[in-house]
């Protein structure tokens, strides 16, 4: 089987919608909802080069798709829905005999528990932005990027939507529009101010900005605002660059942020509201803090703990 070449194309997505619909009877919303998710997959090996071609996907193809989508945030609840989305879609074709492989057979539903990603030391994220040549088209954009992600521990989003305006530059702050449009002010340093406007006072200037993004801090070379993906893609190029073996994205910089404040003694709950998270117990689960930290906390500030060290020490 194969041996034809047969590609996902949006005509095969159709005759699968009329599958799902005509002969599993499926809702309207069900079939729009599965092949949403086939449409999705589509789209990502079109942006990544990968041939569309049914017999040259395989597991891997699969799980780096899934990669793909944890990178842009994309939940545990939703990567479940979308797997088996995939998996029916699979499924239609060995039953038409269009593949005998089905590449997502041996993949399990990812868990609801979430998972962190990896954090960079700050000897990695210091390296990582040393290295941007600075005489290359958008080095100062890229390492002001790189910067104020991990700064102020910015979600990929919020980055790409930071506006100049938003900029309070003579008090040390900037207003970050998260999740449900909820606003917070994130403290920025003076060393971070200098690379971001040596940015925007410097390399933007010269920019053709399309009305639509005047305030729009950073954009690309048409004027216009930055996609996630090219962010993602950055990133990427730049752990390459370094010889970073670890699997990170954007994301990755919030994280070391959040981390790297809480190992330097940093109040949770004031790291709670830099980050922008609505309980607390969500700051802990993404700072992943140290047995030790935790520990080490009680330890020095809890009455009971305390009182036992000084009767330790006049025994």
């Amino acid at each position: 089987m194969d041996k034809t070449p047969v590609n996902i194309s949006p005509n095969l997505i159709k005759h699968y919608a009329d599958y799902l619909r005509l002969e599993l009877s499926l809702s309207d919303n069900s079939v729009e909802a599965y092949c949403h998710d086939v449409h999705l997959f589509l789209q990502y090996l079109e942006s990544q080069h990968h041939s569309t071609e049914i017999g040259d996907i395989t597991q891997q193809t699969i799980e780096n798709f899934f990669a793909y989508l944890y990178d842009l945030n994309i939940g545990a609840t939703s990567q479940a829905r979308i797997l088996s989305g995939l998996k029916s879609f699979f499924h239609y074709l060995i039953e038409e005999q269009i593949t005998d492989k089905d590449p997502t057979e041996l993949l399990t539903s990812p868990s609801v528990g979430r998972h962190l990603p990896e954090v960079l030391s700050y000897e990695e994220i210091q390296k990582m932005i040393d290295s941007i040549d600075l005489s290359q088209p958008n080095g100062h954009r890229n390492k002001a990027m790189i910067e104020i992600l991990y700064a102020c521990g910015l979600r990929v989003s919020e980055l790409i939507g930071l506006q100049i305006s938003h900029i309070y530059k003579d008090d040390g702050f900037v207003r970050v529009i998260g999740k449900g449009d909820k606003e917070r002010l994130v403290p920025i340093g003076k060393s971070s101010l200098r690379i971001l406007f040596n940015y925007i006072e410097g390399e933007r200037v010269h920019i053709n900005v399309k009305p639509k993004f005047t305030d729009t801090v950073f954009l690309n070379k048409r004027g216009s605002g930055l996609t996630r993906q090219m962010v993602f893609l950055i990133v990427k190029d730049l752990a390459k660059k370094n010889h970073i073996e670890k699997s990170i994205s954007p994301h990755t910089f919030r994280h070391s942020y959040a981390t790297h404040l809480l190992e330097g003694g940093a109040n949770l709950l004031a790291v709670q509201q830099m980050l922008g998270h609505a309980s607390v117990s969500t700051t802990e689960i993404y700072t992943h803090i140290s047995d030790e930290l935790l520990r080490d906390t009680m330890v020095n500030y809890h009455p009971r703990f305390k009182n036992s060290k000084s009767a330790e020490t006049t025994d």
